[in-house]
């Protein structure tokens, strides 16, 4: 196969260096191979074609500036149960199938970005599997060694771009679907927060838990992909809005949570290479601390053995069960055995579960657990397809239970040569947070990307969020100070410590407690020490609220030009407060008042 752009940033490079559309995607549809079963469907010349019609046509709206489409002739798949307009759908059962009559919102929305879809991928049946084998169109080989399996029920979707077919693909999730394969394929899969993806034109398996997730290469591609897909959608129910209260990023120093009792059913390979992921967490600063794991376990256990198995039978209903693969049909049909009595006695002990799991995921930037506990092979799996199934969801089968977010991330390869994966998840929202925190560790592995022979690009930081406010602190609220609080206590996170421009004057303010200074621009002035906080957008007002006069938030100019919120001062105020400018920043003034008492 010949060589094409893996990442978003590469397919970007490939059209600024004077490829086209037209060509860079003929050729790539061109070499996939024909038996290939990661795929259902491909794009034909006359589907593709509408596309680039379509893809000219935003480029004529952008006035010719493609850095306007974020994914500006990016190819993608799709998991076969997500639909796209005058395409087929047949969640792997071709009884099922019918021609999509509009696409589905997280596909509109990323083809007028650019996006081209250039296939549909292949997946367990109605989604119904963390495996990968249970489809009439075959059981999608791992990317590392076709013996073992690929995970699913989105395996298709990782296959994909495990072996650098496409840069990113959308897989469901609502049992580990999103997730599981990623690990099994040396990938990352972003199980994004529920309500955040809208799942409008998606076949459902557990319609309350289901979300559409994201297969990349990258941590910053799918953090991409997500934020281009994301966002309210009216049209579907169980849509929510980002209440904008979440950190966005989490400190070199995270406080990580992990299970205190881990099983690994008998699997030593997954187990060492979890624990070395444990000792490179803590090399790179983070704190670990074991947690009563007993919560996580007893709600992951009540989504195949407890009503929810329900949710599978409604959404299949008027599917004839000989249609089906048989242990897909045996699992469908086990929800006939549930009362709603039985239902809501589940609700009332899921709703206890989930609120004992947040509780003790409230003191922790997120948990860490292995993706998967184990991995099998094919024909492991043929002998006890639904017990290995379970092993799989150990630590997956929870979150959607729990309304919680999680980026699965490779972990390194086994002595044996098949990936290990770790999940990183947080309470809902808390995406963003989990991205930073996960781009940070993709970068400080030397790993293959996917199944390919290419390493992961010079690392850059994610694009600023939308969900936070940018604020520059001088004085009392600085790392350490006496008002830090203010902000630590909001998930404000610390970005940087940088300069104003040349253009101000530092005084300290007479009679504040604890003493405060007051920032004021003149042309005659200097550069200052100022940090860089990013508060969460909701906490700004609360934040704010607290300033007491003469102090307030204004615009402040930095070194290079940059604009952020920060403190400024009202100038009646100055005339009896002391020009400190000289120092440079509160701190060395602080500092040099410690070392001369009775200074003021």
């Amino acid at each position: 196969m010949p060589d094409f752009p893996l990442t978003l940033a590469g397919w970007q490079d490939a059209y600024r260096a004077g490829a086209t559309p037209e060509s860079l995607l003929t050729d790539l549809l061109d070499s996939f191979a024909e038996q290939d079963n990661a795929w259902i469907c491909r794009a034909t010349t006359i589907q593709l074609d509408a596309q680039l019609k379509h893809l000219a046509q935003l480029l004529e709206q952008a006035q010719g500036d493609s850095s306007k489409l974020p994914l500006y002739g990016v190819p993608f798949a799709v998991k076969d149960n997500i639909d796209a307009a005058q395409w087929h759908t047949t969640a792997a059962c071709p009884a099922f199938g019918h021609v999509a009559q509009a696409d589905a919102t997280v596909v509109a929305r990323l083809r007028q970005a650019g996006a081209i879809l250039v296939g549909k991928t292949n997946l367990d049946q109605f989604a119904t599997g963390l495996v990968g084998t249970r489809s009439p169109y075959g059981a999608v080989p791992n990317s590392f060694d076709p013996a073992y399996v690929s995970g699913g029920s989105s395996a298709g979707s990782a296959s994909v771009v495990a072996r650098g077919l496409v840069p990113f693909a959308l897989g469901t999730d609502t049992a580990g679907s999103g997730r599981v394969p990623a690990g099994f394929n040396n990938i990352v899969g972003l199980k994004p927060t529920k309500g955040w993806l809208s799942t409008t034109g998606l076949v459902p398996a557990c319609r309350t838990l289901d979300c559409i997730s994201i297969f990349a290469l990258t941590v910053a591609d799918a953090d991409l992909v997500a934020q281009v897909a994301g966002g309210f959608d009216a049209s579907d129910a169980y849509a929510r809005r980002n209440p904008q209260r979440a950190p966005v990023a989490i400190a070199t120093a995270a406080r990580l949570a992990i299970p205190d009792r881990l099983e690994f059913f008998g699997d030593s390979q997954n187990q060492a290479a979890f624990e070395q992921a444990l000792v490179h967490l803590r090399e790179q600063g983070a704190t670990l601390t074991p947690i009563d794991f007993a919560p996580f376990r007893a709600l992951a256990q009540e989504l195949y053995q407890g009503p929810w198995v329900a949710e599978r039978t409604v959404a299949t209903e008027g599917v004839d069960p000989a249609d089906m693969d048989p242990v897909v049909r045996a699992i469908v049909a086990n929800g006939h055995s549930y009362s709603a009595c039985d239902s809501f006695k589940a609700e009332y002990r899921r709703a206890e579960l989930a609120r004992l799991i947040n509780e003790a995921l409230a003191d922790f930037d997120a948990l860490v657990v292995p993706t998967s506990p184990t991995i099998r092979t094919q024909a492991e799996m043929t002998e006890e397809p639904v017990l290995f199934n379970s092993q799989f969801g150990t630590y997956t089968n929870f979150t959607n239970l729990a309304d919680l977010a999680a980026l699965a991330v490779p972990a390194g390869l086994r002595d044996d040569g098949l990936p290990s994966g770790i999940t990183l998840i947080a309470p809902a929202w808390h995406d963003r947070a989990l991205a930073d925190l996960g781009r940070r560790w993709q970068a400080s592995l030397e790993l293959p990307l996917g199944a390919t022979d290419k390493r992961l690009p010079l690392a850059s930081g994610l694009p600023r969020s939308t969900d936070c406010v940018r604020v520059a602190v001088v004085g009392a609220h600085l790392s350490g100070m006496p008002l830090n609080h203010q902000l630590t206590s909001r998930d404000a996170v610390l970005v940087e410590q940088t300069l104003t421009s040349p253009d101000y004057r530092l005084y300290a303010l007479e009679g504040t407690v604890p003493p405060k200074p007051g920032l004021s621009r003149d042309s005659d002035g200097s550069a200052i020490i100022v940090e860089l906080w990013d508060i969460p957008l909701a906490r700004f007002g609360e934040f704010v609220a607290e300033i007491p006069a003469p102090l307030g938030i204004g615009n402040l100019e930095l070194a290079g030009g940059r604009w952020v919120k920060g403190f400024i001062c009202e100038a009646h105020a100055l005339g009896r407060a002391r020009d400190i400018t000289s120092f440079g920043g509160w701190r060395a003034f602080i500092g040099a008042q410690s070392s001369r008492p009775g200074q003021a």
